[in-house]
């Protein structure tokens, strides 16, 4: 079980005083911390160690932050939160484009940071071990814990994903939007129950972390992202996941 004293952070920023900071922080708080100054050497430590959680500068030598969220997605499925001095909605959006959790600005303020960390690594926590309230497709779930969409197999306690008998990689928070989609298969989920169910708050209009995570869905499940017919969009009332396309 992933628990909040004790879990291993990887700390990537290139600013030695900010880092050092961040880091006396956390270990202060019980967190163990490793530093990384570089983007480049940052994708071997993320393969190597596994990290609980990755504190990601968006401006680093050697690679930069979004170009190590994008290469390490697809294998490393922990949280990442980006932090960076830019302040700009279109970084925000590249950044969740890339497979980011969560994001936060520069000057970092620590109690904020903390609760981002802490949050995140509560819902790992939950959703690795809680097991599901919700409504479930009874003609799908197995008592195995599995769900069966003719080629398309989810299993909750390994948290993988098949299609067509090849494993898909999927992180940790798009398997969860995908096993609480696919529980109400042929139900329509409106977005604000899925904002409020994995990020805590009501739906603003504005929080597109959802619609991102459903996006790169498709893109792995060979869904048809100008016509998903899978993972489905039913203008203005939420999403659909079809039972009967796999």
């Amino acid at each position: 079980m992933v628990t909040q004293t004790g879990s291993h952070i990887l700390l990537v920023e290139d600013d030695i005083d900010l880092a050092e900071w961040i880091a006396d922080y956390l270990t202060a708080r019980d967190f163990n911390v490793t530093t990384c100054h570089r983007g480049d050497e940052a994708v071997d430590l993320i393969g190597s160690l596994n990290p609980d959680i990755v504190l990601l500068d968006g401006m680093l030598p050697g690679l930069d932050g979004l170009d190590v969220c994008k290469a390490v997605r697809a294998s490393f499925t922990n949280p990442i939160i980006m932090i960076t001095a830019r302040d700009e909605e279109i970084d925000e959006v590249l950044g969740l484009e890339m497979g980011a959790d969560d994001y936060i600005t520069k000057p970092v303020r620590a109690r904020v940071l903390l609760a981002r960390i802490r949050g995140l690594l509560r819902r790992e926590e939950k959703s690795r071990f809680e097991s599901s309230s919700n409504q479930l497709n009874v003609d799908a779930l197995e008592s195995n814990g599995l769900l069966k969409f003719n080629g398309l197999v989810i299993s909750e306690q390994a948290r993988s994903v098949m299609l067509d008998g090849q494993l898909i990689k999927v992180s940790s928070n798009e398997f969860d939007v995908l096993w609480f989609l696919a529980c109400k298969a042929g139900q329509v989920v409106s977005r604000k129950e899925l904002v409020s169910h994995f990020r805590g708050f009501d739906y603003d209009g504005f929080d597109r972390s959802i619609d991102l995570r459903i996006s790169r869905l498709r893109k792995k499940l060979k869904d048809d992202s100008s016509e998903p017919f899978r993972i489905k969009t039913i203008w203005g009332k939420g999403y659909l996941f079809a039972n009967d396309v796999w």
